[in-house]
């Protein structure tokens, strides 16, 4: 099951984002696609918005790993791959793996550069630029919980 939803702004990806971090629970993983200016940070900071994140949310390209507090008290570890060159070897040297299996919920930026990593349930999101603003998202959803995720999201 896939689906597929154009987004115009950059406001209403975010606001797509905090409607899918509303529905966020512990131990969930959004593997996030996309070449650079697709939009992978702006969903990532309205998800950290729904679950609750008042401290602003940037891409970790440099620290890699950035950790939040949800207002549910479980944490938000947003991870960007994008600079790693041996990605699956130097994430595993980071203890990423681990934090794809803990009690928080992970966000992956360029997860497809550590796909051997991700746990067997994630929801992966392929953000594609249409244009300066509009935004193709295409989710895919691996695994029961990843597919209720998806489920409530669209209100099937």
């Amino acid at each position: 099951m896939q689906q597929d939803l154009i987004t115009h702004s950059e406001a209403e990806t975010e606001a797509l984002g905090a409607t899918l971090g509303r529905l966020l629970q512990a131990g969930d993983v959004l593997a996030l696609v996309g070449d650079l200016g697709a939009g992978k940070t702006c969903l990532a900071r309205g998800v950290a918005r729904g679950l609750g994140v008042n401290e602003p949310v940037t891409s970790p390209t440099f620290i890699l790993v950035a950790e939040y507090s949800t207002a549910a008290g479980f944490p938000l570890y947003h991870a960007d791959c994008y600079r790693l060159e041996h990605a699956a070897a130097e994430a595993l040297s980071i203890g990423l793996d681990e934090l794809l299996l803990d009690d928080g919920v992970a966000i992956v930026e360029w997860a497809e550069r550590i796909e051997s990593l991700l746990p067997p349930d994630h929801l992966r999101i392929t953000l594609t630029a249409l244009d300066d603003a509009r935004r193709q998202l295409v989710f895919v959803p691996h695994g029961a919980r990843a597919a209720q995720i998806l489920g409530e999201l669209f209100g099937e």
